[in-house]
């Protein structure tokens, strides 16, 4: 049986694949969006967060012999003390300016990470081994696939599906949003809107570092894995809309099946394709699939 001219086991086996892909994608650009949605910062020092959560996780096993269901939780909170330090001292300052002020920072604060990572462990990859409890395979009939990339989807969706619901649909979310837009009116309902911007960015920070932990078994990990992949995310973010948090969590899964796909049916274009999408979406919708026309 074929499906538009490929085996059904190849087909269905790069669909799995592509969600596994989409699924980085997804938590990285629902970072990303969550603190632009919130803040108004292009936070291009997310990638070296991603980079940093990954390594922590390695650190901690192999220095401390923290096992992977700990470093799961300590590695994204190291991550986001990290996010609440790089806003308190350097993003509060840039508040209300120009967003360019705020990409510029952070990309010079991912290049000082990255080069602090690689002076330190150079570019050779670290190994972290998939935890026990979710080593091996399932048999699905038209592929084998690895638990843990299985593990690594099912993750990825319920954490983001638990924060957009946080931020979209209880009272805490609320508070977030009205705070970004109107600071003095929540302050003078007792809101400390200054630990909540900082807790916003903590948060997004965090999520990065998540995905880092998560991607460490799959990936090599190594100070140039978050350059190598954010280009990729932004992309995903425009695509489903700057800001929105449901757009890019469901356009990162997305664009990970059509990226997979790509690689069955023109290999050559594997690399591009998300850009070529994204250069015909900001033609059509400017503000992306899901963002809000100003």
């Amino acid at each position: 049986m074929e499906i538009f001219g490929i085996p059904h086991q190849a087909f269905l086996g790069q669909l799995m694949l592509g969600l596994v892909n989409g699924a980085f994608y997804a938590m990285l650009s629902l970072g990303l969006a969550v603190i632009f949605g919130l803040l108004d910062i292009v936070n291009f020092a997310h990638g070296a967060l991603y980079m940093v959560g990954a390594f922590a996780a390695w650190i901690m096993l192999d220095s401390w012999g923290v096992n992977y269901w700990l470093a799961l939780v300590l590695a994204p909170l190291t991550v986001g003390v990290l996010g609440a330090i790089i806003e308190r001292l350097f993003l509060k300052r840039l508040y209300g300016l120009d967003p360019l002020y705020g990409l510029l920072l952070t990309f010079g604060l991912s290049l000082i990470l990255e080069g602090a990572f690689r002076r330190q462990y150079g570019v050779s990859g670290q190994s972290y081994s998939v935890p026990k409890l979710l080593s091996g395979a399932t048999n699905l009939g038209f592929m084998v696939l690895p638990n843990y990339r299985a593990w690594v989807v099912v993750a990825s969706l319920t954490v983001c599906l638990a924060t957009w619901y946080l931020i979209e649909r209880t009272r805490l979310g609320a508070y977030l949003r009205a705070g970004t837009e109107n600071a003095k009116l929540v302050q003078a309902f007792g809101v400390n809107v200054p630990l909540m911007v900082t807790l916003t960015y903590a948060g997004g920070a965090a999520l990065a570092g998540l995905a880092g932990v998560l991607a460490a078994p799959v990936i090599q990990v190594t100070p140039l894995m978050g350059s190598n992949l954010i280009i990729v995310v932004f992309a995903v973010v425009v695509i489903g809309g700057m800001g929105s948090i449901l757009g890019s969590v469901i356009t990162g899964l997305v664009l990970g099946v059509v990226e997979g796909f790509t690689r069955v049916f023109y290999p050559e274009a594997s690399n591009v394709v998300v850009f070529v999408i994204m250069a015909i979406v900001l033609m059509l919708r400017p503000a992306g699939l899901f963002g809000k026309e100003a």
